[in-house]
């Protein structure tokens, strides 16, 4: 199954279904492969779905990630603006923790601009 998010729209997509997702303007555009990775840090669920990794940064699409309350990272995840969804995010895609349960067993993911 591959996922394709849109950054413009801020929408993560499967098939013909699209979720809300906080994108960042780091979020790197391509094809990639999607790998779980389970994570011990606070805040991520246990894994994520990392789709890149550089000498500096890990990529992933992981649960809303509630670390820094005043970025209100799940008030902006639930609201119908793109706007207040883009360039929230470090590079990574973050999702309502019940659409992260459906994604576990995609194996790529397409970024478009």
């Amino acid at each position: 199954m591959t996922l394709v998010v849109f950054l413009a729209s801020a929408l993560l997509c499967v098939g013909d279904r699209c979720y809300p997702a906080l994108v960042g303007r780091d979020t790197p555009v391509g094809h990639f492969a999607l790998h779980r990775r389970h994570v011990q840090q606070k805040g991520y669920g246990g894994d994520v779905l990392q789709f890149l990794e550089t000498k500096r940064d890990i990529f992933a699409i992981h649960r809303v990630w509630l670390g820094r309350p005043s970025e209100r990272r799940a008030e902006r995840l639930a609201r119908g603006s793109a706007a207040e969804r883009r360039w929230v995010t470090n590079g990574c895609i973050n999702v309502a923790p019940e659409i992260y349960e459906r994604l576990t067993g995609a194996d790529s993911l397409e970024v478009r601009p």
